[in-house]
């Protein structure tokens, strides 16, 4: 008997996380990054949908960005740079600004910039650079754990991401507005008589139709 309501209860508690853990898979939101090194832009995809796009910086020729698949390491907030010996605090003057998203290829990431206008460049060392305001944006909105796409040359996805191709807006054919005009050269007791002699003349014609019946 003992051994039936232990069999009973262990059955119980294996639905019970059965159902916790189907409940936890729906929760779960996807989340991918998608960087265009080509086009020099990022997207963020929630769930197949894109929720942003910003303008970014990438590695300059003589030291490109990486290409592949990779995810989310560590978030930083507020970096200490360091770099060939160098320590930076954090402040205005810090190369990575605000924030630091580390991928899972050492020595790369997604940050921030002391150089503004080298957004939307090739400029950096490799890693993708976001202009402050975004940055802090984007941070918020990813985890560690998140899958980052660094495409080199523009394909489909890419494509269908980050075309800036507009369809042209319809073109609106004005129609011409008919309007009566009356002949300057016929004053109102004329226009009056024309309209009495039509109306008889259409009248004799149906009396002689008339008769002849």
């Amino acid at each position: 008997m003992k051994a039936l309501m232990l069999g009973k209860l262990a059955m119980v508690i294996v639905a019970a996380m059965v159902l916790a853990v189907q409940a936890m898979a729906q929760g779960v939101v996807k989340r991918t990054i998608v960087v265009s090194l080509e086009d020099r832009k990022l997207a963020l995809v929630v769930d197949g949908q894109v929720k942003k796009v910003y303008p970014v910086a990438v590695g300059k020729p003589s030291t490109p960005s990486p290409v592949g698949t990779f995810f989310i390491e560590r978030r930083i907030v507020n970096p200490t740079y360091h770099h060939n010996g160098k320590t930076v605090l954090p402040g205005p003057g810090n190369p990575v600004g605000t924030r630091w998203m580390g991928l899972s290829i050492q020595g790369y990431g997604i940050h921030g910039t002391n150089e503004p206008r080298s957004i939307g460049k090739a400029a950096s060392h490799g890693c993708i650079r976001m202009a402050k305001i975004d940055l802090e944006e984007f941070f918020d909105l990813v985890a560690v754990g998140d899958t980052v796409e660094l495409v080199g040359k523009r394909n489909e996805e890419t494509a269908q991401l980050f075309s800036d191709v507009q369809k042209p807006a319809a073109v609106v054919t004005a129609q011409p507005i008919q309007t009566a005009t009356v002949s300057p050269y016929v004053n109102p007791a004329q226009f009056s008589f024309l309209l009495t002699t039509e109306v008889n003349s259409e009248y004799q014609a149906a009396r002689v139709l008339m008769a002849m019946r």
